[in-house]
């Protein structure tokens, strides 16, 4: 995008004459793989740990949320952080794969954890991991693909991350049937098999990152100043600091996705139900995600991330109102979609409202405002839930969820991009 009178920005993709892979560049496909494995074992680890806390350790949902919440807005305060470094050093790949690495190394510790105070510092490290990487990981996407490749990018990346969820979770499933069939509640015993098992796709994800993934050529050669640590949302245009006041507004009313897998317990579903509605969750996340991304290139992101949102506020709504288990079974499936279409159409949207030696901090505030929300809004749910009812924090993020999409419409309104 431009404003009034300024030239085009040049972007510097990687070679045209690269053999695509799934219709996409080599890197984006590598890193989508990356994201697959490294997604079958954190579905497989770190999905259950709101049932591991309340069933195992017996920790009272305050308490679950504090665990979601902190350790979201760690990995929040880190992705600010590691995309202003990225931009700096122009070395993505290199934060890309310490990241990736910190967080394979984490999980092991999961196995030993007795405690709520344990399972928080495994989850920290985790969540640090995955703020080193993630900003520069999607800069590293856009700087990889042609503007008009970028929904299609995000959007595959997207599918293959979701793919990878759905493998671990159906894994997760096979364990969970075949050591504990219908129980309620969690074992230790399972969740410690859960752990052992998903620690070797982590292992194969970093070994991709580290050799099949390349800095982009042009990288170090576009010619654009560098941004220094002192780099705050201050440098950025007035659309971008728009959109991050009302991604915020909805963010605040977007809990740990905790509390939507102890909705469906608290409704009397079994941990193997549960688990595979986060499989059903996960087939509607992927199927949604690449043709959002298409959608997205062809008639604009905003447009895309406020059906989003609004299918967000209707699903959180249906949580709130929810009497049946087959509600439960509905509701996961409709919430796939929601982050089919808004979270790869959201990062291109980034992409496009800040030029191309900005998007490592772009990326990093993106991500920022997201998690560091994540703490006050779980705190938030938590509290609604122990003190007025378990449908509350659901009717106070459709509420949020339904004012962004508002906000969006009327605040947010970029120039068309090139």
């Amino acid at each position: 995008m431009t404003a009034a009178g300024e030239q085009p920005r040049i972007e510097h993709p990687q070679s045209g004459r690269e053999k695509k892979l799934l219709g996409v560049r080599p890197n984006v496909f590598y890193l989508g793989l990356v994201s697959f494995f490294t997604d079958v074992s954190s579905e497989m680890i770190f999905t259950l740990v709101p049932l591991f806390l309340a069933n195992v350790l017996g920790v009272p949902p305050a308490v679950i949320g504090l665990v979601g919440g902190v350790s979201d807005s760690t990995e929040a305060l880190v992705k600010i952080y590691s995309g202003r470094l990225a931009d700096r050093f122009r070395r993505y790949k290199a934060l890309s794969v310490a990241g990736y690495g910190l967080s394979t190394l984490a999980k092991p510790f999961m196995y030993l954890a007795s405690h709520w105070g344990m399972v928080l510092g495994v989850r920290f490290a985790d969540r640090l991991g995955k703020g080193l990487r993630t900003s520069p990981r999607d800069a590293l996407i856009a700087a990889s693909v042609e503007p008009k490749e970028r929904g299609r990018s995000f959007g595959l990346h997207k599918a293959m991350d979701s793919a990878g969820a759905f493998l671990g979770l159906f894994i997760a499933a096979g364990v969970i049937y075949l050591t504990q069939r219908g129980a309620v509640d969690l074992t230790q015993d399972t969740f410690r098999l859960l752990i052992v098992i998903g620690i070797i796709p982590a292992i194969i994800s970093v070994i991709i990152l580290a050799t099949k993934v390349k800095e982009p050529p042009k990288a170090d050669q576009i010619g654009v100043e560098k941004i220094g640590f002192r780099a705050t949302v201050s440098g950025m245009n007035r659309e971008f600091k728009l959109f991050l006041l009302v991604l915020g507004i909805f963010t605040l009313g977007n809990s740990s996705n905790f509390f939507a897998i102890l909705r469906a317990q608290n409704l009397g579903n079994s941990v193997l139900d549960i688990t595979l509605m986060l499989v059903v969750f996960n087939i509607t996340y992927f199927l949604s995600a690449t043709p959002a991304g298409i959608l997205s290139d062809r008639f604009g992101r905003r447009r895309l991330m406020m059906a989003g949102w609004g299918i967000y506020a209707l699903t959180f709504l249906g949580f709130a109102v929810a009497a049946e288990s087959w509600h439960i079974w509905l509701l996961f499936a409709v919430f796939g979609v929601y982050y089919g279409i808004v979270e790869g159409v959201a990062k291109a949207f980034v992409a496009d409202l800040v030029p191309q030696e900005k998007r490592g901090t772009a990326f990093g505030l993106y991500h920022g405002v997201l998690g560091l929300l994540l703490l006050p809004a779980s705190l938030i749910a938590g509290f609604l839930w122990q003190e007025v009812s378990p449908a509350s924090p659901f009717y106070f993020g459709a509420a949020l969820a339904f004012a962004a999409m508002v906000g969006l419409a009327v605040l947010v309104r970029p120039a068309k991009t090139i």
